[in-house]
This record gives structure tokens, C-alpha cells and sequence, in this order.
């Protein structure tokens, strides 16, 4: 597994760029939110070199009302050097955009109730890439400690999200009904050309 890293890194990186943070950010989050693909969000850090807004599409899970986040490729994580240097950030959630301070988790006991809960949020990927955090008779999360950094995000404000007013995830909304009425049309017309 250790081997296919980079490989994975550079595939996810692809797919995050060209698919998931436009899909994210133009209010299609709630259409990821499935128990085999988890629940995604795009997290929203400042540069440290740059300054500019880096974008990271993550998978989260919410506990007693805190986001949590994990830097699935270790302490080399871009976005995880960006929230140390700069800790707050935005977040977009499938229903809201939240404004919010990003920190490392350091307290053990918070580790190990966390990291287990978003693993398993994070469907199938989860599973295949993390599963001794999920077994006690494997160490649990001991191995992971040190080498998975969690994050806890802890909202301050609603910026308010694509469900929202003014937010753009309604496009969804008219391009399903669009397409049912399209099928419905042509099911009637169907219909009415074989009774002739």
C-alpha cells in the first residue's frame, strides 16, 4: 500500500481538480453524499507561500456539531501546512459555507473517538485505506497517531451555501426536474403515437 502512495496522491489530486472541487463548488455536494463514497467537503485555506485561496476537496464527518478532517497523505499535506500557518479558513458543506478555525488534534482520547467515526464516514476509501483504524486487534489508531493528522474545524459563522438564497445548488435541482419532464414527454408522446 505504502508503495502505491504517490501513484494514489497524484490520481486523487487529478480528480480533485478537474472534477470534484468544480462539482463541490458549483452546489452539487449533496450528489456525492452516498454511504459508498462518504460525505465530502471543500476546504478553503490561504496560501502560506502564496497568499492565494487553496482549495481541497476532503471527506468529513461531524461530531457534538465540529467538522473533522483528516490529512489522509500525512504531514506533507499541502493544505495541512496551510492551516498552520494561517488557521482560519472556509468550508463548503453540501448545505452551507461556513467560516470557521482549522487546528490539529493533539489530545489522544479525541483522536481515538474521531478517527474511527470518520473512517467510517468516508465509505469505501476509508475502509480500503485505513482499515486497522477500525480494529482493535489491530492497534486501533495507535499506528495512526503520529503519521494521520486530524483536524477539527469549529465553525464561527454561516456564510451561507448553495441550498441557500442566492446560492446556485437550485441548477441541480431544475436540471433533475428538466430531465424527468423530458422523460415524462416522451413516454406520453410514445404512447400517443402507437394509439394511432
Amino acid at each position: 500500500m505504502i508503495r502505491l502512495l504517490p501513484a494514489m496522491h497524484r490520481g486523487f489530486g487529478i480528480v480533485n481538480r478537474r472534477f470534484a472541487a468544480p462539482a463541490l463548488r458549483a452546489g452539487f455536494g449533496p450528489l456525492f453524499a452516498t454511504p459508498g463514497g462518504g460525505s465530502i467537503l471543500l476546504l478553503r485555506t490561504r496560501g502560506r507561500k502564496s497568499g492565494l485561496v487553496r482549495e481541497a476537496p476532503l471527506g468529513y464527518v461531524l461530531h457534538d456539531g465540529t467538522i473533522y478532517v483528516c490529512a489522509g497523505f500525512g504531514r506533507g499535506t499541502a493544505w495541512l501546512a496551510n492551516v498552520a500557518a494561517e488557521p482560519e479558513v472556509e468550508v463548503v458543506l453540501p448545505g452551507a459555507r461556513l467560516a470557521g478555525t482549522a487546528s490539529e488534534v493533539r489530545d489522544r482520547e479525541e483522536y481515538d473517538t474521531v478517527l474511527p467515526e470518520l473512517i467510517r464516514a468516508l465509505g469505501l476509501v476509508g475502509r480500503a485505506t485505513v482499515p486497522g483504524a477500525l480494529a482493535p486487534d489491530a492497534g486501533g489508531t495507535e499506528p495512526w497517531f503520529g503519521t494521520l493528522p486530524l483536524v477539527r474545524i469549529r465553525a464561527s459563522s454561516v456564510l451561507g451555501g448553495p441550498w441557500d438564497p442566492g446560492g446556485r445548488g437550485w441548477i441541480a435541482v431544475a436540471a433533475l426536474e428538466l430531465a424527468i419532464l423530458g422523460l415524462v414527454a416522451a413516454a406520453v408522446r410514445r404512447r400517443l403515437a402507437t394509439r394511432r
